[in-house]
């Protein structure tokens, strides 16, 4: 029996993408095993997959060096016949080399790419192109050889529980917004959700969603506003349960971040707010019913960075000032 293993290490959002090599495997080999290595905080995620037999679990933050070596040995235990390695960089190589699999595949940005028996490149379209690849279509580069070329979905499965425990938000029409993010020039000014939120239908109620760092942003929007039904939900659902919530909404908001990513992965209407990065770096949404905003002219210094940065560099940060909360009222013309 085929037994896979999935390296995704990195941020939040980058696993829920990695989802999608999950979905593809399984559509092509349903009787093999599949496990998942991601970094400790992230096994929420995938608690209870369908798909996944085995969640291994690193811890980066404590003794990260010393966990690494354990969790190669714990690897190459398992006598795994496929490893699947989207993560670029040398910790997850180090693991592919050591763990004596038959197939590895992986980027050839990675460190230990000599080692791998597949290796493809990974290509970030430049700006503005008009034709780009989606990071889900770069996965799927990783599997064509043994499934085919076509990138499945990422996808996200709640329980019974988490859709029963979040039904208690849904008695009403409603909206998400997720405004934080980890990098500043991926955030949409505070200010500007909450003139967002005045321009909203009255009769939706609107959740702030976010995890407890985010919970003092939800507390200042709720500061800011004159409407009653707004509540603030940061810090109060785990990952699937917001996922959960997030599928019902009349729109889910988001920036360039992880709860985009949920959107995509519940096939759930969403409007991603871009500032500093752009559609042809491929992390757009992926649902049926979505939508990228951003300024409406070309910007000389967008984008200034693929991941986003602490602070933006011309200090003017035009790319999220000059949006038009307009632009994010695109999907209530279809509701009236």
């Amino acid at each position: 029996m085929y037994k896979f293993l999935v390296i995704q290490t990195a941020f939040t959002g980058d696993v829920v993408l990695a989802t999608s090599i999950v979905e593809k495997i399984h559509q092509f080999y349903p009787d093999a095993q599949i496990d998942f290595l991601l970094r400790k905080g992230n096994e929420g995620l995938l608690h209870g997959h369908p798909y996944i037999t085995n969640l291994l679990v690193w811890n980066k933050q404590d003794k990260k060096h010393i966990n690494l070596v354990k969790m190669a040995l714990r690897v190459r235990r398992e006598k795994y016949t496929h490893i699947i390695n989207p993560h670029r960089f040398f910790t997850s190589g180090f693991i592919c080399f050591t763990s004596g699999a038959g197939y590895t595949a992986g980027y050839d940005k990675n460190p230990f790419s000599f080692s791998f028996t597949k290796k493809v490149p990974h290509i970030i379209s430049p700006p503005r192109s008009e034709k780009f690849t989606t990071e889900t279509g770069r996965y799927q580069l990783l599997l064509e050889d043994i499934t085919d070329s076509i990138p499945a979905l990422p996808k996200l499965h709640p329980s019974e529980a988490d859709f029963k425990f979040v039904e208690q938000y849904k008695t009403k029409p409603f909206i998400a917004i997720a405004p934080s993010s980890v990098w500043f020039t991926k955030r949409y000014p505070i200010d500007r959700w909450v003139e967002l939120i005045g321009l909203l239908p009255e009769k939706d109620t609107i959740y702030i969603l976010g995890g407890v760092p985010d919970a003092g942003i939800g507390e200042e929007i709720l500061g800011k506003i004159k409407r009653d039904n707004v509540i603030n939900l940061c810090g109060s659902l785990n990952y699937l349960k917001s996922a959960a919530l997030m599928q019902d909404a009349e729109m889910n908001y988001a920036n360039d971040s992880a709860p985009l990513h949920f959107a995509s992965a519940m096939d759930a209407p969403v409007t991603g707010v871009f500032c500093s990065t752009i559609t042809s770096f491929g992390f757009g949404p992926q649902s049926r019913d979505s939508k990228i905003v951003e300024v409406d002219y070309d910007l000389y210094c967008k984008p200034c960075g693929l991941h986003g940065r602490k602070s933006c560099p011309e200090g003017h940060f035009k790319c999220a000032t000059d949006i038009k909360n307009e632009q994010l009222l695109w999907w209530t013309s279809k509701t009236t």
